[in-house]
């Protein structure tokens, strides 16, 4: 469920979230051997060349996407980590008092265990583990974000005509399918990070940030 900083009590929350049109859920999930910390560093640095935000934005500090982080270590010594984003930006990069994008990021990482591995002659250790990793995107065009419309008097008798109907091309195409495509190159990227395969026509000849996962399979004798 996105963040929505404007509600002050769940009640409005639950208001705000009947106000946001869903997208498909998409999924990564790799088991092997990879740098967490660079994987989290990559994800960051998309997420603000596209011009994602944090909810609490600060043009003085690096700012925080993230809303929840929880660790478990087992009796093996083993890792298992919650992790949230919540971040959002305007539609096609423009200010506005009608639509907002949501995009939540859920982190899950199971059995880490801290571990080295030989690449290109070298050896790697420092933020490098084995495990599982399940990371689910799940996008949200949400209208009326400011809740003008459905507070309002009179208008809010017409808030479920107009996106239904008035909006219902703007809404229900242009901006859910933007949002779509964004939410789908993500989701590519992090395969390419990871080197799973992907299902495009076209591949990149040299991703901008590196990779950092060992997969078994590409690995060194």
């Amino acid at each position: 469920m996105p963040y929505f900083p404007e509600a002050k009590t769940p009640q409005e929350a639950q208001e705000a979230y009947a106000r946001c049109v869903k997208m498909n859920t998409f999924r990564v999930k790799w088991k092997d051997i990879f740098n967490a910390k660079l994987l989290y560093e990559s994800l960051y640095e998309w997420l603000k060349e596209h011009s994602w935000k944090s909810h609490e934005y600060c043009d003085f500090v690096d700012e925080n996407f993230e809303t929840l982080y929880f660790e478990k270590v087992g009796a093996a010594g083993d890792k298992e980590l919650w992790i949230r984003w919540r971040v959002w930006k305007y539609p096609e990069h423009k200010e506005n008092s009608y639509y907002k994008f949501h995009l939540d990021l859920d982190f899950h990482y199971l059995y880490l265990i801290a571990t080295e591995v030989m690449h290109e002659g070298k050896k790697f250790k420092k933020d490098i583990y084995n495990g599982e990793v399940e990371l689910k995107l799940s996008p949200y065009v949400q209208f009326d974000f400011k809740g003008e419309w459905s507070k309002h008097p009179v208008l809010k008798y017409f808030n479920q005509v107009f996106p239904n109907r008035i909006f219902k091309k703007d809404l229900y195409e242009e901006k859910k399918k933007e949002l779509y495509r964004e939410a789908y190159i993500l989701q590519n990227y992090v395969k390419h990070y990871l080197k799973l395969k992907r299902f495009l026509p076209l591949e990149e000849v040299k991703p901008f940030h590196p990779s950092y996962s060992y997969p078994s399979y590409q690995r060194q004798a």
